[in-house]
C-alpha cells in the first residue's frame, strides 16, 4: 500500500466528534489533522488508514461545500485492510452495526460491511482496485 492517493472521500456528520471517535476506536483510523471552532464544530479533519485518508467535517458549519452537500448521504467508502477478520472483530467488539460479516467474494476478496453512527456504509476488505485481491 505505497504511494499517494489521488482521491479522498469527504463526509459531513451531524456529530463529527462522535464520528471521529468511532472511526478511530472501532475502525483503527488515526487523526492526521483536526480543525475545530471553540464550540467543538469540526471545520475539517483528516483521518487515515494505511495510505488512504478520509476528510470529514460537521454538517451545518456553513460554506459552499456544506451548502452543496445539504442533506446528502449516506456515503459508502471502501478501505483496504490486510486482515478483514481481525478488523471485523475490532469493529464488532466496539459495538458497530455490522451489515455483513467477513465473506469471501467471487473476485478473490474477503470483505465485511458496517454502518457508522450516521448511516454511512464502510466496507473493509482485501480487494485493491486496479490490483488483485489477497
Amino acid at each position: 500500500m505505497a504511494g499517494t492517493p489521488t482521491m479522498y472521500p469527504t463526509v459531513l456528520y451531524g456529530d463529527a466528534p462522535a464520528a471521529i471517535k468511532q472511526l478511530t476506536e472501532a475502525f483503527g483510523f488515526t487523526v492526521g489533522a483536526k480543525y475545530e471552532t471553540d464550540d467543538g464544530t469540526v471545520l475539517h479533519a483528516e483521518l487515515s488508514y494505511g495510505n488512504g485518508t478520509v476528510m470529514l467535517g460537521s454538517k451545518g458549519r456553513g460554506g459552499l461545500f456544506d451548502e452543496a452537500m445539504g442533506e446528502a448521504g449516506p456515503a459508502g467508502v471502501y478501505v483496504v485492510v490486510e486482515d478483514a477478520d481481525a478488523h471485523f472483530r475490532r469493529a464488532e467488539q466496539a459495538g458497530v452495526e455490522i451489515l455483513m460479516p467477513p465473506t469471501d467474494q467471487d473476485y478473490g476478496s474477503r470483505d465485511y460491511m458496517a454502518r457508522d453512527l450516521e448511516g454511512n456504509i464502510w466496507s473493509f476488505g482485501t480487494y485493491t482496485p486496479g490490483g488483485s485481491g489477497d
